[in-house]
């Protein structure tokens, strides 16, 4: 992670004040900033990411002091929330408050709220929310669907920096820490319920909360990374329970590989490029879509992924894996 740079911190600021588009850093991934409350900004979120606008999007603020400028009706519970895990990868979806414009919510009665950890972000956020609470709209900073940035030349390499690319400008605060999207817990409803899994796991969650908050069901509002594919490369992702048998398989094609090597003797001739996976959900985490930027990129015809172990722990990883081969 790099030392926050106070003049790019002033000229991205200077960007979104114009409604510009900036590429910012957070501890989860890289997200595609603009000022929430500017119909024309946001409208060109969508536009840059080839994103549906029925797709909301998250707002970024500096914490809990700014709930209830953003949302109405605000239960104890997400005060609860915030208070054990902002500033950090958790957003906390409430009803939305009356100014907030339909264009930012996919035509929602409610809002998700994220206070990201990452300094790069909580600079920009700061310096631009001023006294009255203003926020970014900040969805992942890459094509929808396509594999998540978690370094800036993720965002270079696909929606690039203006003149020739699709941002008006990208901060480069290094490597994101947790490495995958935040944690979406639903508040706007009769109980908690999870619908996105993150580094916030539903054991922290009920931890905090004294109950049970299961997954989310058709009647829950519509949040980023719910579609059943999503976090893609453009090569096609096989997900396999047997290495041995998937490389005997695929025997015929080039392969790329994220798996435990000690399952084999040696390496296939066929396959380009091997990662080993790692031992815990927060080293998967971190590496995942670097990992796949990687394997994309091998020349191969197929990405083969080891799916990783069960457990609370593990719902992230299996979740972006599952999806980024559907």
């Amino acid at each position: 992670m790099f030392e926050v740079d106070e003049r790019a911190i002033r000229a991205a600021v200077d960007v979104l004040e114009c409604s510009g588009l900036v590429a910012m850093p957070t501890e989860t991934v890289y997200g595609l900033a603009a000022n929430a409350e500017d119909e024309k900004a946001v409208k060109k979120i969508f536009e840059a990411k080839n994103r549906p606008t029925t797709h909301p999007l998250i707002v970024h603020i500096t914490g809990e002091e700014a709930l209830d400028h953003w949302a109405k009706n605000i239960p104890q519970n997400a005060y609860v929330l915030a208070r054990r895990f902002w500033p950090g990868p958790l957003t906390i979806i409430l009803k939305k408050a009356d100014h907030v414009g339909d264009w930012l919510t996919g035509n929602q009665d409610s809002v998700g709220l994220r206070c990201p950890s990452h300094p790069w972000a909580r600079a920009l956020i700061k310096a631009f929310a001023g006294k009255h609470h203003r926020g970014l709209a900040a969805p992942s900073a890459n094509t929808f669907g396509r594999i998540s940035p978690t370094c800036a030349q993720h965002v270079m390499d696909d929606l690039g920096q203006k003149p020739k690319g699709k941002v008006d400008l990208i901060l480069d605060g290094g490597e994101c820490d947790v490495g995958v999207e935040s944690t979406i817990v639903n508040l706007s409803g009769e109980k908690p319920e999870i619908l996105r899994h993150g580094a916030i796991t539903r054991s922290m969650l009920e931890d905090a909360l004294g109950c049970a908050v299961p997954d989310g069901g058709q009647d829950s509002p519509r949040v980023s990374g719910s579609l059943k594919s999503h976090y893609a490369p453009s090569t096609k992702v096989v997900l396999v329970d047997n290495v041995p048998e998937a490389l005997a398989t695929y025997g015929d094609k080039k392969l790329a590989v994220m798996a435990d090597s000690t399952t084999i003797e040696a390496t296939p001739a066929n396959v380009l490029k091997w990662f080993d996976t790692p031992n815990s959900p927060q080293q998967y985490m971190h590496c995942l879509y670097a990992r796949l930027h990687e394997l994309d990129k091998a020349g191969a015809e197929l990405i083969i992924v080891e799916m990783p172990q069960q457990g609370d722990a593990w719902e992230a990883v299996r979740d972006r894996l599952t999806r980024a081969a559907a």
